[in-house]
């Protein structure tokens, strides 16, 4: 499978801190960020964990077949790095074929305006990308402004943005949760 990333670092099979409900979460592997106080650190490095294969992503699917998993969240590492942006795109297309009614929330340390909308205006991927999540999460983890209370991120500048209202008011919705 030489189009997708090479390791994720771990699946979770029922999270319940990474988005609203009981979730299933994929984190993979590799990020530029290097933030400081990043609580997952050991998967900066793209060849951390364990190998992406279809298998995984079969299995992937398998959990989240059940009425109690609300969806799917894809963190990291970085799921935005170019490097991984293929497989969590072939990864969501399949979540959204099999599971219409399961939302799916994605965890950037990149910014919204400043790279993901950029990004979308030349390439299609991240275009299509982010036409089949729900709810980004973006910005990188600030260890200044870490605060334990916030919903669903670990720092103040941190958002959750609704996607798809963003689309179509054409401007940052986030979420107030």
């Amino acid at each position: 499978m030489g189009e997708y990333f090479v390791n994720y670092a771990n699946i979770k099979r029922t999270d319940v801190a990474n988005g609203p409900g009981i979730r299933v979460s994929l984190f993979v592997s590799g990020c530029t960020h290097g933030c400081r106080g990043c609580f997952n650190k050991e998967a900066w490095d793209f060849h951390y964990g364990e190998e992406y294969t279809a298998l995984v992503e079969e299995e992937i699917l398998r959990l989240l077949a059940p009425d109690y998993i609300r969806g799917l969240s894809v963190l990291g590492g970085e799921p935005m790095e170019p490097q991984n942006r293929e497989a969590v795109l072939g990864l969501l297309r399949k979540v959204r074929q099999r599971y219409p009614q399961k939302d799916i929330w994605c965890y950037t340390g990149y910014d919204y305006e400043k790279d993901i909308l950029s990004w979308a205006q030349q390439q299609e991927a991240v275009r299509e990308l982010l036409s089949l999540i729900d709810v980004l999460v973006d910005g990188e983890f600030v260890e200044e402004r870490k605060n334990l209370r916030l919903a669903f991120r670990g720092s103040e500048n941190q958002r959750l943005i609704d996607v798809k209202e963003s689309g179509r008011q054409k401007k940052t919705v986030c979420l107030s949760i």
